[in-house]
């Protein structure tokens, strides 16, 4: 079981504990992308009182020019890990700061923003998550493909074999896992062709972002220490599943220590409190602005597609809710417990957590009813037909969501404002809206990808029709 960091002084404990020579210190810019520096476990000290510092621009979207005074990384000791793979060296994950002040682009002051809005209601927002990944190599002429060239079952869900092949992968992982003291409870092959999916048990929403960006590099890296490439991509191949990042959440009572979404007698019969109903109703309501921060990217969207039986997804198409039933986005499987299968890992962990935190709780704030739970194979229905029974569809691509997103006046509150530069580039220029600065980003990578004339494009359409 991991040490559990509290303080500076727990963190000189694990340093010496555990003979740590160096540790990555990190921070997450807008699109997810982590950005560290190794700094020595003897510039500890400085490490957490003065932080180490970065230049904004280079590090990726984070609201900077190349002219910005530096980012600084201030650590959070609660995020101070031993990485398992490495002796001698930690990690640890912090706030960006500049001149001394929390820096409002930051990702994960975004969502510590909103963590202390929930506990300002009485409220402990806990989240679990399940990040799915594949394995893949490239072949000879530098195509993609499925590492384990065996595997290539139609049905290769939970199959055995192809679990076996990758033993030493997955054991290792799990171990790594275990020792994080995240209590891992199953690695499984997931219904794509060389998908695999580690469970790991809830936490607090900040300490479950810290643990996903980590889990990401910790399978890319193992990976890669197999031989192998491992990718989160939402859709990397056409003919096959997609990977997802499904959220669990809840809301936990901060005196008593009670899940309060869980209801033993629910008349619906879900287990599923007034307050989690409230809670889904808001993310609902606010669906399609919040597919945008949640399924991040161009890509996303090829794996946001109804199901069939030659090219199974498993994800939702439509804003509904229900039991144990995967066609549909939230999903109430075991009591308690609310779980959204829009999301994926190709953006900011934090950003997520932060979007589904907000739109539920403007769910409860505004006593949203929900209506009956679904219990159809939504696959069934064309998008018409789902309108025609009163479902709304989630969008058919990122620039649809960041419409969207720029209508949602709560994500417009939650996320804040940033600060711009003046017409001559000189800071101090006056404020804007995150969600329109993220706005900009999705609508230019849209149209970066979208703009490209693609093979299948030219074989389709050269000789039209």
């Amino acid at each position: 079981m991991a040490d559990k960091a509290e303080s500076i002084d727990d963190v000189r404990r694990i340093i010496e504990d555990n003979d740590i020579e160096f540790i990555f210190a990190s921070f997450g810019e807008v699109r997810g992308k982590s950005n560290a520096k190794l700094v020595p476990a003897s510039q500890v000290e400085d490490l957490f009182s003065q932080g180490v510092g970065f230049a904004g621009f280079a590090a990726g979207e984070i609201g900077q020019g190349p002219h910005s005074p530096d980012i600084e990384l201030i650590p959070d000791p609660a995020s101070f890990r031993v990485v398992p793979w490495q002796p001698g060296l930690a990690h640890v994950i912090g706030d960006a700061r500049v001149e001394g002040e929390a820096w409002p682009y930051c990702p994960r002051h975004i969502l510590r923003q909103q963590v202390e809005r929930a506990r300002g209601l009485g409220f402990d927002f806990r989240i679990g998550f399940e990040a799915e990944f594949m394995l893949v190599d490239r072949d000879e002429n530098g195509g993609l493909v499925i590492a384990d060239r065996q595997d290539n079952w139609s049905k290769p869900c939970y199959d055995v074999k192809g679990l076996t092949r990758q033993y030493d992968f997955v054991t290792q992982l799990s171990r790594y896992v275990t020792e994080l003291g995240w209590e891992n409870y199953a690695v499984d092959h997931e219904d794509g062709n060389g998908q695999f999916e580690c469970n790991v048990t809830f936490a607090d929403a900040l300490e479950t972002a810290d643990r996903a960006v980590f889990f990401r590099y910790m399978v890319e890296t193992v990976a890669q220490q197999h031989g192998m490439l491992a990718t989160f991509m939402p859709k990397p191949f056409t003919d096959n599943t997609g990977n997802g990042f499904h959220y669990t959440m809840s809301l936990w009572d901060r005196e008593t220590e009670t899940n309060l979404f869980a209801d033993p007698n629910d008349s619906r019969g879900l287990g599923l409190s007034e307050l989690g109903y409230r809670f889904s109703a808001g993310i609902l309501d606010h669906a399609r602005g919040y597919a945008a921060l949640v399924a991040p990217t161009v890509n996303s969207y090829k794996r946001l597609k109804a199901g069939t039986d030659a090219v199974r997804t498993w994800v939702p198409v439509s804003m509904t809710y229900g039991g144990n039933n995967r066609t549909q986005m939230l999903r109430v499987a075991r009591q308690g417990a609310i779980e959204d299968r829009t999301p994926d890992f190709s953006g900011s962990p934090y950003l997520g957590f932060a979007a589904a935190l907000a739109a539920g709780l403007d769910g409860i704030e505004r006593r949203l009813e929900i209506g009956e739970p679904n219990t159809a194979n939504l696959y069934e229905f064309s998008p018409a037909q789902l309108r025609r029974k009163g479902l709304g569809v989630l969008p058919n691509s990122l620039i649809e969501a960041v419409h969207y997103l720029e209508k949602d006046d709560v994500f417009r509150e939650a996320f804040g404002k940033v600060p711009t530069d003046g017409p001559d580039g000189s800071p101090g220029g006056g404020f804007e809206d995150f969600i329109d600065y993220y706005a900009r980003l999705k609508q230019d990578e849209f149209h970066a990808i979208n703009d490209i004339v693609t093979a299948h494009e030219v074989d389709r359409y050269l000789q039209f029709p």
